[in-house]
């Protein structure tokens, strides 16, 4: 059976991914802060489907936890097949008003990380002609929204150029660029969000099944919901000083 890795698994778009992976078959190992909550998640996940599941605690901010995941990710004995690049954060004030210590923070676990995990995965998928990589992004990138946005639009370029170096060794790579989605991320970065519609909001689920049927189509970004395809596509064709003046009045996070 296929390996999947995931990193912030423990809630929201990472458990909807593990459950999704383990339902269609695939070992996991789940990866996030909180051991407690990991171990249970777990339990829940081989009681249910039958799968392997192996638990790492580790915090990728901290290089040598990171490291850890990178070791593991190059495993030749236990081999990683899929690797879904999904904790994050976000922070509650615009840049420059955030301490300048979680602004790194938050620039580590969206960018670094990725970049050092997928660097790790790589050589053995493209040895065995065969993997994929999902990123979870945002639609956050598509408009100038701040150092978040800033962190998930590198995250989406380099998803889409990383596709096209890796096409030919056979390993796919999707970004995921959500709305808001109901999961603990607005409550953690301490967003109000209690003026948001409901028709706004996406489900986890919901996203990664959008995720697993555009990676089987081989396309570059999956959006989730036809707001914010719509959204996405308006955000392609305005002039810059109007798409400027939408993230000012709108700034969707995932």
């Amino acid at each position: 059976m296929p390996n999947a890795l995931i990193t912030g698994a423990s809630s929201g778009i990472g458990a909807a991914f593990a459950h999704r992976f383990a339902a269609s078959g695939c070992n996991l190992v789940l990866v996030a802060r909180d051991k407690v909550r990991l171990e249970a998640s777990a339990d829940e996940l081989r009681a249910r489907y039958g799968v392997q599941v192996e638990v790492m605690a580790a915090d990728l901010i901290d290089p040598a936890e990171c490291g850890r995941v990178e070791e593991r990710l190059s495993s030749a004995t236990a081999p990683v097949d899929i690797l879904i690049n999904n904790a994050g954060f976000g922070l509650p004030a615009p840049f420059p008003h955030s301490a300048i210590d979680d602004e790194e923070r938050m620039l580590d676990l969206l960018v670094r990380a990725p970049l050092r995990l997928t660097h790790a995965a790589i050589p053995g998928m493209t040895a065995r002609g065969k993997g994929a990589i999902l990123n979870v992004s945002s639609v956050a990138a598509l408009l100038p929204t701040g150092t978040y946005g800033a962190a998930k639009a590198w995250l989406t370029a380099f998803s889409e150029s990383l596709r096209v170096d890796l096409a030919p060794h056979g390993v796919k790579v999707l970004a995921l660029c959500p709305g808001f989605t109901r999961t603990e991320f607005q409550k953690r970065a301490g967003m109000d969000v209690s003026s948001l519609p409901e028709w706004a909001w996406l489900d986890a689920n919901r996203v990664v099944e959008q995720a697993v049927k555009d990676l089987s189509r081989n396309r570059p970004v999956s959006i989730t919901g036809l707001q914010y395809k719509a959204y996405a596509f308006a955000v392609r064709h305005v002039p810059r000083a109007l798409s400027a003046k939408m993230a000012r009045s709108r700034k969707p996070r995932q």
